[in-house]
């Protein structure tokens, strides 16, 4: 019997923290794979079994390139919270049209577009459902609301544009904003929560993400082309799952309870000064419930989340354990980098 031949998938953001956990998992399944992505591939598992292009998403003649021949593509690359504004709208607006104009123009089967639940903004109700109010907060959130209905707009096109919008995602190789809780566990520092950590904050685990991206990919398409929320299903409140946490990895850490207005005023303060790596939607929401429903991928993808929000974080910190000393002096503005603490170093020290 003659074999199917293996589809073609083109990963933007191609080398970054998702970007490789979704690679590993297309060349598991017998995907011919190809990475756009401004840096190269430092992932030596990978060497070989994917095709790395360095380049720009903006860059239109090169995305038309890329995609002649790509059956799906997962658009991952986006500029995060931390670069400036301009950049972070042209990368994920103007990066987002040129990957849908690509796409259409060389008929590529299907578009999955990785979105964000920062599009919801701070919402007053939860659980959130995908046709909820869309008021993004800063340029990040705007710039994802934008690029979404950019992608509805193709989908009435005739499209197939499935939008995934994730909670928080960690895993093996995530850094940035964990990478400041994980050295604080390493040290046993006590922890601060903004408020009294009541209130339930809802992660996901990387490889639920990407067994979600792949059922986007290959679901039928009246099942598929539709927009997703994406969450763990097990959590409790912060405070809660900070606890298990800790026990389970045996740091002397523990939770710290702060005044939420006061906290978010000192960091609002930091930031403008850049002396604290953390930006606004991470502190506005830090000490509010923020938990998506995941009804909808349930049922028509038959998606089901693996991990909790404990699990996800023992893992993460697990691998954290064997590789902190590769990251500690290298820092950047993404997820696979360390973020400088700034002036959080000082209260890592008092609260030793």
């Amino acid at each position: 019997m003659k074999k199917n031949k293996p589809q073609t998938f083109l990963i933007t953001g191609g080398t970054g923290f998702l970007g490789c956990h979704v690679a590993r998992e297309l060349v598991r399944r017998g995907m011919r794979v190809k990475l756009l992505d401004l840096e190269s591939l430092n992932e030596p598992d990978l060497w070989g079994r994917v095709e790395n292009y360095v380049g720009d998403v903006r860059n239109k003649i090169l995305v038309e390139r890329l995609m002649e021949g790509v059956d799906v593509v997962i658009h991952a690359a986006a500029a995060l919270p931390l670069a400036q504004p301009e950049e972070v709208r042209s990368t994920t607006i103007g990066g987002t049209k040129v990957v849908l104009e690509s796409a259409q123009k060389n008929k590529v089967k299907r578009v999955i577009y990785i979105s964000s639940t920062a599009v919801y903004g701070v919402p007053e109700k939860h659980p959130i459902f995908e046709n909820d109010a869309r008021i993004g907060v800063g340029p990040y959130g705007e710039a994802k609301i934008k690029a979404e209905k950019m992608c509805e707009q193709f989908r009435e096109e005739g499209m197939i544009v499935p939008i995934i919008r994730p909670k928080t995602f960690i895993g093996s190789g995530r850094l940035g904003v964990f990478q400041i809780l994980f050295d604080w566990v390493r040290r046993g520092c006590r922890i601060p929560v903004i408020g009294d950590g009541r209130n339930r904050y809802q992660l996901l685990g990387v490889e639920d993400l990407v067994n979600a991206i792949w059922l986007a990919a290959s679901k039928p398409a009246r099942a598929a082309n539709d927009t997703f929320n994406v969450g763990a299903k097990k959590f409790e409140t912060v405070e809660k799952d900070l606890t298990k946490f800790f026990k389970a990895v045996d740091s002397n850490s523990r939770v710290l309870r702060t005044p939420a207005k006061a906290i978010k005023r000192t960091l609002a303060a930091l930031e403008r000064l850049n002396l604290s790596p953390l930006y606004a939607w991470v502190y506005a929401t830090a000490d509010r419930d923020s938990f998506v429903s995941t009804d909808k991928i349930e049922k028509k993808l038959g998606w089901r989340a693996k991990y909790s929000n404990a699990e996800t974080l023992i893992r993460t910190f697990e691998w954290y354990q064997k590789h902190w000393k590769e990251y500690e002096k290298a820092t950047g503005i993404t997820h696979r980098v360390a973020w400088k603490q700034g002036a959080l170093k000082i209260a890592r020290w008092i609260l030793q």
